[in-house]
């Protein structure tokens, strides 16, 4: 948990859900219940740099892969095979 995010108990929640919601769209907020964080409240701006960033992976097959990256891939496959080579005789 950041340093600088603020933290309330979900009795908190119910009892000042406007000022914590307040807080929220300034700076992430963690929800605790029995002393353990359960929950964080952040803006939507925040939330969705989150999501672009978690995984920036896409999907593509060997004829989309760049050649620099293609070349590189069979060049690993082949170094496989041939160190595999003895041990499949």
């Amino acid at each position: 948990m950041p340093a600088d995010a603020s933290s309330y108990t979900t009795s908190d929640l119910s009892r000042k859900s406007g000022d914590i919601i307040a807080e929220a769209l300034r700076r992430p907020v963690t929800i605790t219940q029995r002393n353990k964080p359960r929950l964080v409240i952040l803006n939507i701006e925040d939330y969705e740099k989150l999501l672009k960033r978690s995984d920036a992976r896409s999907v593509g097959t060997i004829e989309t892969m760049p050649d620099n990256l293609l070349s590189e891939f069979e060049a690993a496959v082949e170094v496989y095979a041939r160190e595999d080579e003895p041990s499949r005789s």
